[in-house]
């Protein structure tokens, strides 16, 4: 379980290894940082290591690509700990349990620390987080840990505290243009008069800042060109992003024309659609977290009371979402997906939260009827507040009709209940209770 194995392996056979891996960088004087910000960090890391031989628990978070792992095997080979290296989905509590008293071993028998890297850290639940802290806080090893969310919201306060957080950000065109130097240094090739500077732009715009996409791109390229040698044309790149699942850019303009299409389709109750480009925005590597989110909007904005179990699915999703993640997620949102785009649709909640909140814009704090106000204390019931409230559950149909608005809006009407789904049978449900008024 050696964290970086291969690269202690003067046999390995360097030329087998993935293009990202072969190119990662293996001293800091290499490491591409992302801001002066992050080098500073690292220095003072330097000076604990010179100092003490260790380095205190560290949380790397920052979005995929953007050297986490890099970061983390330099500095833990700077320390000469033995590396352990784990991924958070494929680990549980009795695996941590394990590795944490094996490294108080190695410590108490041989003195040798231990640096323990945990992949995607956010996917350890938190009963599986709280096993990590005693072993933390006795120095049993360092953590060493790699996320792409925010550590205030997805690890435990309790852990992060004895942790120093570095966050590292997208790679800017400048390092990416490192980037490719590298490569073509190290296949001996060049894309000079063969892509064209807008060409190398798209590129690096659809990497998004994350070097190993980046590289895993532009290696279909470089393959592309060992049997091609003549300039690529636009259709050939469009071809070449298309079968490497990149074309789809999610900060572009298929990400938003992607997620509009979906949204629309959902709304317009067709699941063949809505499924298509589900699926278009999953290959392509959207965040299945930003999918499930708009799914908890649409439900309530789209379908609301004529189906109100669709909120309780996209929740439901989104927590599935969270707690299992891809590729196994993609199974859960496509039966949200599918449930949601054949549900019956209302807009009235939606509608009526916005006419509310345009009213209250536009006349501001209306005086509140005095049978309504809290009678909290004699002086309000001395003024009042509160006299005159009719107890709704002693009317005969857990009704009694009083005046619930401020007089200036009596009559306005924020929320009419619609005709379809299970908002029908409210809407029958108010008319059936308010005849008692006449």
């Amino acid at each position: 379980m050696d964290l970086f194995e291969f690269n202690h392996d003067k046999e390995a056979d360097v030329n087998s290894l993935p293009p990202a891996e072969k190119l990662r960088p293996q001293e800091l004087r290499d490491f591409l940082f992302t801001s002066r910000r992050v080098e500073t960090q690292v220095q003072s890391l330097l000076n604990i290591i010179e100092k003490k031989g260790v380095i205190p628990s560290l949380i790397l978070w920052g979005p995929p690509g953007s050297g986490k792992t890099t970061l983390a095997q330099i500095l833990s080979k700077l320390t000469g700990a033995t590396e352990i290296s784990i991924n958070a989905v494929s680990s549980g509590a009795k695996q941590l349990k394990s590795l944490g008293e094996e490294a108080h071993n190695r410590k108490i028998v041989y003195g040798k620390p231990t640096v323990l890297f945990i992949d995607e850290i956010h996917r350890l639940n938190r009963a599986q987080q709280d096993v990590l802290l005693p072993h933390t806080e006795k120095g049993d090893f360092t953590l060493i840990g790699a996320t792409t969310e925010n550590p205030g919201y997805e690890i435990n306060a309790a852990l992060a505290s004895r942790c120093r957080i570095i966050q590292l950000e997208r790679h800017s065109e400048e390092t990416l243009d490192k980037v490719l130097h590298s490569m073509q240094s190290d296949r001996g090739q060049t894309l000079e008069g063969l892509l064209n500077e807008d060409q190398v732009n798209l590129i690096k715009d659809l990497a998004d800042g994350d070097a190993r996409k980046f590289i895993n791109l532009m290696t279909s390229i470089f393959d592309h060109l060992i049997e091609n040698t003549n300039p690529i044309s636009s259709d050939e790149l469009e071809n070449l992003l298309s079968d490497s699942g990149i074309l789809y850019d999610k900060s572009g303009d298929q990400h938003y024309n992607c997620i509009s299409a979906f949204i629309k389709s959902i709304r317009g109750s067709d699941p063949n659609a809505a499924i298509y480009y589900l699926a278009r925005m999953l290959h392509g590597g959207e965040d299945p977290k930003f999918i499930a989110r708009r799914l908890v909007i649409l439900a309530s904005e789209d379908i609301g009371n004529a189906d109100p179990r669709a909120l309780s699915v996209a929740v439901d999703v989104f927590k599935a979402v969270e707690v299992i993640g891809m590729p196994e997620c993609r199974i859960n949102l496509a039966q949200a997906v599918t449930y949601l785009a054949s549900a019956p649709k209302s807009n009235r909640s939606y509608i009526g939260i916005d006419a509310a909140l345009a009213e209250v814009k536009k006349s501001g704090s209306l005086d509140i009827p005095d049978s309504l106000k809290s009678a909290r204390n004699h002086v309000a019931e001395k003024m009042g507040f509160g006299k005159g409230y009719k107890y709704s559950h002693d009317g005969r149909k857990g009704f009694q009709a009083q005046e619930f608005l401020p007089k200036e809006i009596r009559n306005q009407k924020f929320y009419e209940a619609g005709d379809r789904g299970f908002e029908k049978k409210m809407k029958e449900y108010l008319a059936w209770m308010r005849d008692e008024e006449k």
